[in-house]
Protein backbone atom coordinates (compact mmCIF):
# COMPACT_ATOMS: atom_id res chain seq x y z
CA UNK A 1 0.00 0.00 0.00
CA UNK A 2 2.66 2.30 -1.09
CA UNK A 3 0.86 5.20 -2.89
CA UNK A 4 -1.68 5.15 0.47
CA UNK A 5 -0.78 7.43 3.76
CA UNK A 6 -0.10 5.65 7.36
CA UNK A 7 -3.81 6.92 8.28
CA UNK A 8 -5.57 5.11 5.12
CA UNK A 9 -3.89 2.13 6.03
CA UNK A 10 -4.76 2.21 9.82
CA UNK A 11 -8.31 2.86 8.12
CA UNK A 12 -8.92 -0.06 6.09
CA UNK A 13 -7.25 -2.74 8.62
CA UNK A 14 -10.44 -1.20 10.78
CA UNK A 15 -12.90 -1.47 8.10
CA UNK A 16 -12.23 -5.34 7.75
CA UNK A 17 -11.75 -6.02 11.06
CA UNK A 18 -15.10 -4.39 11.46
CA UNK A 19 -16.34 -6.33 8.87
CA UNK A 20 -15.31 -9.72 10.20
CA UNK A 21 -17.12 -8.92 13.15
CA UNK A 22 -20.44 -8.56 11.45
CA UNK A 23 -19.69 -12.15 9.79
CA UNK A 24 -21.72 -12.31 6.83
CA UNK A 25 -23.54 -9.09 5.30
CA UNK A 26 -25.91 -7.28 2.82
CA UNK A 27 -24.63 -4.49 0.99
CA UNK A 28 -27.12 -2.12 -0.21
CA UNK A 29 -25.14 -1.48 -3.68
CA UNK A 30 -25.44 1.28 -5.71
CA UNK A 31 -23.24 1.07 -8.26
CA UNK A 32 -21.22 4.56 -6.83
CA UNK A 33 -17.90 5.30 -5.73
CA UNK A 34 -18.41 4.61 -1.71
CA UNK A 35 -20.43 0.89 -2.30
CA UNK A 36 -18.81 -0.15 -4.70
CA UNK A 37 -15.64 0.02 -1.92
CA UNK A 38 -17.38 -1.09 0.68
CA UNK A 39 -18.61 -3.87 -1.41
CA UNK A 40 -15.20 -5.37 -3.29
CA UNK A 41 -13.65 -5.11 0.26
CA UNK A 42 -16.14 -7.47 2.11
CA UNK A 43 -16.16 -9.82 -0.85
CA UNK A 44 -12.55 -9.94 -0.14
CA UNK A 45 -13.14 -10.11 3.91
CA UNK A 46 -15.58 -12.62 4.17
CA UNK A 47 -16.18 -14.48 0.97
CA UNK A 48 -18.82 -16.07 -0.09
CA UNK A 49 -20.72 -14.24 3.54
CA UNK A 50 -21.48 -11.52 1.26
CA UNK A 51 -24.42 -10.66 -1.25
CA UNK A 52 -25.19 -7.50 -2.56
CA UNK A 53 -28.85 -5.88 -3.29
CA UNK A 54 -29.88 -3.27 -5.68
CA UNK A 55 -33.15 -1.34 -5.90
CA UNK A 56 -34.47 -0.67 -9.79
CA UNK A 57 -36.47 2.46 -9.58
CA UNK A 58 -37.70 5.59 -11.59
CA UNK A 59 -35.03 7.56 -9.80
CA UNK A 60 -32.13 5.24 -10.44
CA UNK A 61 -30.78 5.66 -13.78
CA UNK A 62 -30.45 2.44 -16.17
CA UNK A 63 -26.85 2.89 -16.59
CA UNK A 64 -26.43 2.26 -13.06
CA UNK A 65 -27.88 -0.35 -12.86
CA UNK A 66 -26.04 -1.90 -15.62
CA UNK A 67 -22.83 -1.27 -13.80
CA UNK A 68 -24.32 -2.99 -10.41
CA UNK A 69 -25.34 -6.36 -12.54
CA UNK A 70 -21.65 -5.99 -14.27
CA UNK A 71 -19.64 -5.66 -11.25
CA UNK A 72 -21.03 -8.10 -9.63
CA UNK A 73 -20.83 -10.75 -12.37
CA UNK A 74 -17.15 -9.69 -12.51
CA UNK A 75 -16.56 -10.03 -8.47
CA UNK A 76 -18.86 -13.68 -8.69
CA UNK A 77 -20.96 -12.03 -5.83
CA UNK A 78 -24.49 -12.77 -5.65
CA UNK A 79 -26.68 -10.37 -6.89
CA UNK A 80 -30.76 -9.73 -5.97
CA UNK A 81 -32.16 -6.45 -7.34
CA UNK A 82 -35.43 -5.25 -6.02
CA UNK A 83 -38.32 -3.08 -7.28
CA UNK A 84 -38.40 0.27 -5.39
CA UNK A 85 -40.98 2.44 -6.56
CA UNK A 86 -40.40 5.55 -4.80
CA UNK A 87 -43.55 7.11 -6.06
CA UNK A 88 -45.99 4.63 -4.38
CA UNK A 89 -44.68 5.26 -0.97
CA UNK A 90 -47.19 7.14 0.45
CA UNK A 91 -45.85 11.09 0.43
CA UNK A 92 -42.71 10.93 -1.57
CA UNK A 93 -43.85 12.33 -4.59
CA UNK A 94 -44.76 15.54 -2.59
CA UNK A 95 -41.20 15.69 -1.96
CA UNK A 96 -41.16 16.54 1.77
CA UNK A 97 -37.74 17.53 3.65
CA UNK A 98 -37.58 13.91 4.62
CA UNK A 99 -38.24 12.55 1.42
CA UNK A 100 -35.38 10.44 1.42
CA UNK A 101 -35.78 8.71 4.82
CA UNK A 102 -39.00 7.78 3.28
CA UNK A 103 -37.22 5.86 0.14
CA UNK A 104 -34.06 4.72 2.51
CA UNK A 105 -36.62 3.22 5.32
CA UNK A 106 -38.80 1.30 2.35
CA UNK A 107 -35.80 0.41 0.75
CA UNK A 108 -34.00 -1.04 4.04
CA UNK A 109 -36.75 -3.13 4.85
CA UNK A 110 -36.64 -4.66 1.62
CA UNK A 111 -33.32 -5.73 2.26
CA UNK A 112 -34.09 -6.97 5.14
CA UNK A 113 -36.58 -9.38 3.92
CA UNK A 114 -33.65 -10.62 1.32
CA UNK A 115 -30.79 -10.66 4.08
CA UNK A 116 -33.00 -13.26 6.09
CA UNK A 117 -33.78 -15.06 3.78
CA UNK A 118 -30.58 -15.90 2.26
CA UNK A 119 -29.24 -16.15 6.19
CA UNK A 120 -27.07 -12.66 6.08
CA UNK A 121 -26.75 -11.19 9.83
CA UNK A 122 -26.42 -7.93 8.99
CA UNK A 123 -26.82 -5.05 6.30
CA UNK A 124 -24.18 -2.76 5.41
CA UNK A 125 -24.41 0.75 3.68
CA UNK A 126 -22.01 3.16 2.05
CA UNK A 127 -22.15 6.37 3.90
CA UNK A 128 -18.86 7.72 5.15
CA UNK A 129 -17.79 10.54 7.35
CA UNK A 130 -18.48 13.26 4.77
CA UNK A 131 -22.12 12.57 4.65
CA UNK A 132 -22.13 13.74 8.69
CA UNK A 133 -22.10 17.11 7.58
CA UNK A 134 -24.72 17.68 5.62
CA UNK A 135 -28.81 17.54 5.83
CA UNK A 136 -28.69 13.47 5.43
CA UNK A 137 -32.27 12.24 6.49
CA UNK A 138 -31.95 8.88 5.20
CA UNK A 139 -29.31 8.49 7.95
CA UNK A 140 -32.03 8.30 10.15
CA UNK A 141 -33.76 5.46 8.59
CA UNK A 142 -30.38 3.72 9.06
CA UNK A 143 -30.17 3.99 12.70
CA UNK A 144 -34.26 3.57 13.20
CA UNK A 145 -33.68 0.06 11.29
CA UNK A 146 -29.82 -0.72 12.64
CA UNK A 147 -28.34 -1.06 9.57
CA UNK A 148 -24.57 -0.79 9.88
CA UNK A 149 -22.17 1.77 8.28
CA UNK A 150 -18.84 0.33 8.18
CA UNK A 151 -17.34 2.97 5.80
CA UNK A 152 -18.34 5.61 8.97
CA UNK A 153 -17.40 3.30 11.76
CA UNK A 154 -14.19 3.12 10.26
CA UNK A 155 -13.91 6.95 9.78
CA UNK A 156 -13.31 7.39 5.56
CA UNK A 157 -13.74 10.14 3.92
CA UNK A 158 -14.06 10.64 0.51
CA UNK A 159 -11.08 10.95 -0.56
CA UNK A 160 -10.07 8.04 1.73
CA UNK A 161 -12.19 5.86 0.00
CA UNK A 162 -10.96 7.23 -3.59
CA UNK A 163 -7.35 6.43 -3.16
CA UNK A 164 -8.18 3.19 -1.74
CA UNK A 165 -9.99 2.29 -4.63
CA UNK A 166 -7.17 3.32 -6.82
CA UNK A 167 -5.22 1.34 -4.54
CA UNK A 168 -7.83 -1.95 -5.27
CA UNK A 169 -7.94 -1.07 -8.97
CA UNK A 170 -11.30 -0.15 -8.92
CA UNK A 171 -12.39 1.70 -11.55
CA UNK A 172 -15.17 3.59 -9.68
CA UNK A 173 -12.24 5.15 -8.29
CA UNK A 174 -12.57 8.23 -10.27
CA UNK A 175 -16.30 7.85 -10.79
CA UNK A 176 -18.25 11.01 -10.55
CA UNK A 177 -20.66 11.52 -7.57
CA UNK A 178 -24.14 10.69 -7.31
CA UNK A 179 -27.59 10.90 -5.98
CA UNK A 180 -30.79 9.88 -6.65
CA UNK A 181 -32.52 12.01 -9.12
CA UNK A 182 -35.21 12.99 -7.07
CA UNK A 183 -32.65 15.14 -5.02
CA UNK A 184 -32.56 17.49 -8.30
CA UNK A 185 -35.95 18.24 -7.45
CA UNK A 186 -36.45 21.86 -5.09
CA UNK A 187 -38.50 20.54 -1.61
CA UNK A 188 -42.15 20.82 -2.09
CA UNK A 189 -42.51 20.33 -6.03
CA UNK A 190 -43.99 17.59 -7.47
CA UNK A 191 -42.19 14.48 -8.30
CA UNK A 192 -43.43 13.19 -11.33
CA UNK A 193 -42.28 9.91 -13.94
CA UNK A 194 -41.91 12.24 -16.52
CA UNK A 195 -39.96 14.87 -14.75
CA UNK A 196 -37.50 12.11 -13.80
CA UNK A 197 -37.02 10.99 -17.07
CA UNK A 198 -36.36 15.02 -18.21
CA UNK A 199 -33.43 14.78 -15.50
CA UNK A 200 -32.59 11.20 -16.29
CA UNK A 201 -32.04 12.07 -19.97
CA UNK A 202 -30.31 15.39 -19.76
CA UNK A 203 -27.69 14.18 -16.95
CA UNK A 204 -26.84 11.43 -20.18
CA UNK A 205 -26.07 13.58 -22.54
CA UNK A 206 -24.19 15.78 -20.50
CA UNK A 207 -22.09 12.31 -19.78
CA UNK A 208 -22.05 11.24 -23.14
CA UNK A 209 -20.47 14.70 -24.26
CA UNK A 210 -17.50 13.81 -21.69
CA UNK A 211 -18.42 16.30 -18.45
CA UNK A 212 -17.52 14.47 -15.59
CA UNK A 213 -19.22 16.08 -12.79
CA UNK A 214 -22.65 16.51 -13.47
CA UNK A 215 -26.15 17.85 -11.81
CA UNK A 216 -29.11 19.11 -13.82
CA UNK A 217 -31.56 20.29 -10.98
CA UNK A 218 -35.46 21.20 -12.13
CA UNK A 219 -37.42 24.01 -11.12
CA UNK A 220 -40.72 25.27 -11.91
CA UNK A 221 -44.04 23.03 -13.07
CA UNK A 222 -47.56 22.85 -11.52
CA UNK A 223 -46.64 21.83 -7.99
CA UNK A 224 -50.21 19.98 -8.04
CA UNK A 225 -50.35 18.45 -11.52
CA UNK A 226 -46.94 17.77 -12.19
CA UNK A 227 -47.13 20.09 -15.37
CA UNK A 228 -43.90 21.00 -17.23
CA UNK A 229 -44.92 24.13 -18.33
CA UNK A 230 -42.14 26.57 -17.58
CA UNK A 231 -39.95 24.39 -16.16
CA UNK A 232 -36.27 25.44 -15.86
CA UNK A 233 -33.28 23.32 -15.97
CA UNK A 234 -30.33 24.58 -14.36
CA UNK A 235 -27.13 22.77 -15.17
CA UNK A 236 -24.37 21.80 -12.79
CA UNK A 237 -21.09 21.13 -14.08
CA UNK A 238 -17.39 22.17 -12.56
CA UNK A 239 -16.36 25.56 -13.37
CA UNK A 240 -13.52 24.36 -14.93
CA UNK A 241 -15.64 22.72 -17.37
CA UNK A 242 -17.62 26.11 -18.31
CA UNK A 243 -15.67 27.08 -21.18
CA UNK A 244 -16.41 24.10 -22.70
CA UNK A 245 -20.20 23.95 -22.16
CA UNK A 246 -20.20 27.83 -23.66
CA UNK A 247 -18.58 26.20 -26.93
CA UNK A 248 -21.55 27.23 -29.51
CA UNK A 249 -21.80 23.97 -31.05
CA UNK A 250 -21.70 22.53 -27.81
CA UNK A 251 -24.11 25.18 -26.17
CA UNK A 252 -26.86 25.04 -28.85
CA UNK A 253 -26.60 21.06 -28.82
CA UNK A 254 -27.43 21.02 -25.41
CA UNK A 255 -30.00 23.83 -25.51
CA UNK A 256 -31.54 22.17 -28.49
CA UNK A 257 -31.86 18.90 -26.60
CA UNK A 258 -32.95 19.83 -23.32
CA UNK A 259 -36.24 21.37 -24.66
CA UNK A 260 -36.70 18.61 -26.87
CA UNK A 261 -36.60 16.48 -23.65
CA UNK A 262 -39.82 19.07 -22.04
CA UNK A 263 -37.25 21.82 -20.47
CA UNK A 264 -38.45 25.78 -21.60
CA UNK A 265 -35.52 27.42 -20.37
CA UNK A 266 -32.21 25.95 -20.11
CA UNK A 267 -29.91 27.70 -17.94
CA UNK A 268 -26.19 27.74 -16.16
CA UNK A 269 -25.42 27.43 -12.40
CA UNK A 270 -22.60 29.91 -12.05
CA UNK A 271 -21.78 28.27 -8.74
CA UNK A 272 -20.81 24.99 -10.69
CA UNK A 273 -21.58 21.92 -9.25
CA UNK A 274 -21.85 21.39 -5.62
CA UNK A 275 -23.83 18.41 -3.43
CA UNK A 276 -26.72 18.94 -1.89
CA UNK A 277 -27.43 22.42 -3.62
CA UNK A 278 -31.54 21.89 -2.67
CA UNK A 279 -30.75 21.88 0.81
CA UNK A 280 -30.20 25.79 0.40
CA UNK A 281 -34.16 26.37 -0.01
CA UNK A 282 -33.89 24.54 3.58
CA UNK A 283 -32.61 27.48 4.91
Amino acid sequence: MEELTREQKEKYAVLQDYLRSLKSVAVAFSSGVDSTFLLKVAKDTLGDQVIAVTAESCSFPKRELNEAIAFCKKEGIKHFVCESEELDIEGFAQNPKNRCYLCKHELFEKIQVIAKEQGMENIVEGSNTDDNGDYRPGLQAVAELDIKSPLRYAQMSKDDIRALSKYLNLPTWEKQSFACLSSRFVYGETITQKKLGMVDKAEQLLLDLGFHQVRVRIHGGDMETGDTTGIIARIEVEPKEFAKLMEPATREQIANALKSYGFTYVTLDLFGYRTGSMNATLK
